[in-house]
């Protein structure tokens, strides 16, 4: 059939726009509309961020994700649902038959792509670098994954600094609701000299060291901190668009269960942007990416003689999960079925997740050869 007629316009090139705009390139005209000129493999960020010899690691080009569609460096800001076109920043208009809003989460510095360019991005990192690298003592404030990780890296390029770390919780990755392995993590940290601070609220009162202190006001002094407290869903543009009715209080976008947009049948959400209630991790994103393009190829060959039929999306109650401590060391959560969980240790560990940071799976995400 013509693809030209199947226009499906995908708002975000993260793993999850990324792995829909993959599904359907053979089925429909895609067009993947990003604000950045490469793909952000932000698994590897936090390495990047203190290791010089990763700086560009993260970055994969687009150029290879599509066969038939294009991606387009801009951001969108209007959606006009009536007339089904997106309004880009570049006052230029995107028509579809079908939009999905893949935008994202919003992290905190360093996990972040700052700026547009990968000459930008880089340039941030470098700066992360400088500073963790000349640092006495660093503070890491958030023992989610993101903050263990981090603690792990730090001491693994800086074995001379202080490195602390202050989680508000009773344990560490407490959001998995897995005191094992927030204990495996805690272990693996105080046994490396980094101080762990659990049940501690950190804020800063203003500039400098001296700003920094617990909810009992007891000071934390620190020439270098690093904020992982959680993400932001990035639907801020959708408000400024006029579609904040499309956004449950927390900015999540409101779905059903087949990941359409409530009340809408041609506007898809997937990913970190959504309110389908499982762990916002990158196999959910794809998992979620590739149950919209079925829906999707559905719901636009729903007249074709062999049209297939949509099917709700399934959230998975608990997903394997791995926290790397470093490039030879980490814990994995993995789901047994019927028997609850194990925890593997670091040896496979560094073989999962580790040693790669998932670089060889984010290449064949992009169609790029593995490196």
């Amino acid at each position: 059939m013509d693809t030209s007629k199947r226009r499906v316009v995908v708002i975000g090139g993260g793993y999850a726009g990324v792995k829909v705009a993959r599904e359907l390139d053979e089925f429909a005209e895609v067009t993947l509309v990003d604000g950045k000129e490469v793909f952000f493999h932000r698994i590897a960020s936090l390495r990047a961020s203190v290791d010089d010899t990763w700086t560009t690691a993260p970055f994969i080009p687009y150029s290879s994700l599509l066969r038939h569609g294009r991606t387009v460096l801009n951001k969108a800001v209007g959606i006009r649902t009536a007339e089904r076109l997106v309004v880009l920043q570049s006052g230029h208009r995107l028509a579809y038959d079908v939009l999905v809003l893949a935008s994202g989460a919003d992290y905190q510095e360093p996990a972040r792509f700052t700026g547009t360019t990968v000459e930008e991005a880089a340039e941030s990192f470098h700066a992360h670098q400088y500073r963790a690298a000349r640092a006495r003592n660093v503070l890491i404030v958030g023992g989610g994954p993101s903050g263990v990780e981090l603690a792990a890296e730090l001491r693994r390029v800086r074995p001379d600094a202080q490195v602390t770390l202050a989680h508000s919780g009773s344990y560490l990755l407490s959001r998995t609701l897995s005191r094992g392995l927030g204990r495996r993590a805690r272990s693996w940290l105080e046994a490396h000299d980094v101080r762990v601070h659990l049940r501690t609220v950190i804020s800063s009162t203003g500039g400098g060291s001296s700003s920094l202190r617990d909810q009992n006001g007891t000071p934390f002094d620190a020439e270098v901190v690093f904020w992982t407290t959680g993400t932001t869903p990035n639907t801020l543009w959708l408000r400024l668009a006029g579609r904040g009715d499309w956004l449950d209080p927390s900015g999540h976008v409101k779905v059903d269960d087949h990941l359409r947009v409530i009340g809408r049948q041609d506007v898809f959400a997937v990913g970190d942007v959504n309110d389908v209630s499982e762990a916002k991790l990158s196999p959910t994103a794809m998992a979620q990416g590739s149950a919209a393009a079925h829906n999707i190829r559905a719901y636009l060959d729903r007249n074709g003689r062999h049209g297939s039929q949509p099917r709700p999306y399934r959230p998975a109650p608990l997903r394997a999960f791995s926290v790397p401590f470093g490039p030879d060391a980490g814990a994995t959560l993995l789901p047994i079925l019927g028997r609850g969980t194990a925890i593997l240790g670091n040896r496979a560990t560094a073989r999962l997740k580790s040693r790669t940071l998932a670089l060889p799976y984010a290449n064949d995400l992009l169609n790029r050869p593995r490196t």
